[in-house]
């Protein structure tokens, strides 16, 4: 009798164990891989002036699937024409998806920011980014740009395009006890300003990337990925997972807030330029979240 008593206790103890093991299994979400990827090409800046064509074709062979392209001295689109652009990436199987530009200068010209949404709009992209606009001394300051930016993205939605903003450290850092970036979150219409949330930055700003983005998440649509260490307090970028950056839990909130695309970005090296766009290309492929 006890034999038979401890056998049915077993087997109820491990069936009990098997339910809760399947109901923990089922309440976790399953993990995912970011497929596809791609490369802001400011990573490739010392290197990519010289050959846009081949440089690309590299980042291409490397698993890179979208651009987000910048403004360098060719403009945009690399001494390109739209359709130009636009024919050569569709060869390499890449979209152009997105890209930084001189928002400041030509938004103050007469015309400018028309240009930028003209070519953007023929070469198939989708998205014009405001990369970089300093830190502010007041929230006055603030205002100002919060107010050109939903001039800006008017126009731009007008045209079929979004427009929207890229993040450094400074606008997370607070100012009057309040933070820029959450004022611009704050004072921009969504309907016409969206936002790239840069993964480094942020870090290095010391705000819970997780937290933001459970309450913001909704405004961002890109993100970039990028990795960074520590050295004498200052961040020092680094190859995809060698930093201090946790991917799987912030890209994973990325992906269930409703960011569309993964952008990876870096700007300081270990060693050659593009030894670390193969290094990141191999991690993202690795990665699941």
């Amino acid at each position: 009798m006890q034999r038979r008593n401890f056998l049915k206790q077993s087997g109820l103890m491990a069936a009990g164990a098997f339910t809760l093991s399947q109901t923990d299994l089922l309440a976790r979400p399953l993990a995912k891989t970011i497929d596809p990827f791609g490369v802001q090409l400011y990573s490739v800046r010392d290197v990519l002036p010289k050959d846009p064509k081949g440089i690309m074709t590299q980042l291409a062979q490397m698993g890179y699937k979208q651009f987000e392209s910048y403004e360098g001295p060719q403009g945009f689109l690399w001494g390109m024409t739209p359709k130009d652009s636009k024919s050569f990436l569709n060869d390499l199987g890449v979209k152009m998806i997105s890209t930084h530009f001189n928002f400041r200068k030509h938004f103050d010209e007469p015309g400018g920011l028309q240009k930028s949404i003209d070519m953007a709009s023929e070469a198939g992209l989708s998205y014009l980014l405001c990369p970089y606009i300093g830190p502010q001394k007041s929230f006055d300051d603030w205002k100002k740009i919060a107010d050109d930016f939903n001039k800006a993205g008017e126009q731009v939605r007008k045209a079929g395009l979004k427009f929207g903003y890229h993040n450094h450290d400074y606008s997370f850092k607070p100012l009057d006890g309040k933070l820029p970036q959450e004022y611009l979150l704050a004072n921009t219409d969504p309907k016409n300003v969206m936002f790239e949330l840069d993964l480094c930055w942020i870090d290095v700003a010391g705000v819970d990337t997780v937290a933001h983005l459970k309450k913001y998440g909704k405004r961002y649509e890109l993100c970039h990925i990028k990795d960074y260490t520590k050295e004498n307090g200052k961040p020092v970028q680094n190859d995809l997972g060698k930093g201090a950056v946790d991917f799987k839990k912030t890209l994973r909130t990325a992906m269930d807030s409703g960011i569309k695309y993964f952008i990876v970005e870096q700007e300081e090296y270990p060693q050659e330029v593009m030894i670390s766009m193969k290094n990141d290309a191999e991690y993202m492929k690795k990665l699941t979240v």
